[in-house]
């Protein structure tokens, strides 16, 4: 089910899960309000709430994940975009405390945030929540190149997958995903899939990004 975000391009988020995960709930904040009367979301923030499978240790229980495509840095005025970006963690760092605040203990923020963890913009969720960095989790392997946009490099970190804490406990590992990404002029910076043999042929210019979550 796709609910139409704001951008007037027609670009939305979404999510995809497995027969074992059925989906709950669906609540959009596509329609959130800044102070100003703005709406707070260049696409939408979707909440989706899946169950855990009968089968599991945590069955019973839920998972809800908020997923984002944060303002980018490019088309506009610096200033502005860091603003919204900034209002954007705001807002979400609000919807992830009322969940907490309603017993949910296992949550994930997730999506490109289109900017550093050292950033002014995203500190509202990076450093004033108790979310945690997927990266951070013991095991997580990636493969030596910390970003996930373009070619990987420190300054191209813009894509997460933020655990609360419940959720951060259970991580048993992760990875960035490159080989859909065409690495440098030539493709030779990191192993991608042999019929990608040009630029064009690339998936994205983000890598994927995953954590692995124990349920047993």
């Amino acid at each position: 089910m796709v609910i139409d975000g704001n951008d007037d391009r027609g670009i939305d988020v979404g999510i995809l899960s497995k027969a074992a995960y059925p989906l709950r709930g669906i609540r959009s904040h596509v329609d959130d309000l800044a102070p100003t009367g703005r709406r707070i979301f260049s696409r939408a923030c979707p909440e989706y709430t899946f169950a855990f499978p009968e089968d599991s240790a945590l069955a019973g229980l839920s998972l809800t994940v908020l997923v984002n495509h944060f303002k980018s840095k490019g088309y506009g005025r610096p200033a502005d975009n860091n603003a919204l970006r900034q209002l954007q963690a705001e807002r979400i760092a609000e919807i992830y405390r009322q969940l907490r605040s309603d017993g949910v203990e296992f949550v994930a923020v997730a999506g490109d945030l289109n900017d550093t963890p050292d950033s002014e913009p995203l500190a509202p969720l990076l450093a004033d929540t108790d979310l945690r960095d997927g990266v951070e989790v013991a095991g997580f392997d990636d493969g030596g190149r910390p970003g996930t946009y373009a070619n990987g490099t420190a300054g191209n970190k813009i894509d997460y997958v933020l655990l609360s804490p419940a959720l951060f406990d259970r991580a048993t590992g992760g990875a960035i995903f490159r080989k859909g990404v065409w690495g440098g002029k030539h493709g030779t910076l990191f192993e991608h899939f042999p019929t990608m043999t040009s630029p064009v042929h690339a998936a994205s210019d983000h890598a994927a990004i995953y954590v692995d979550i124990k349920t047993g």
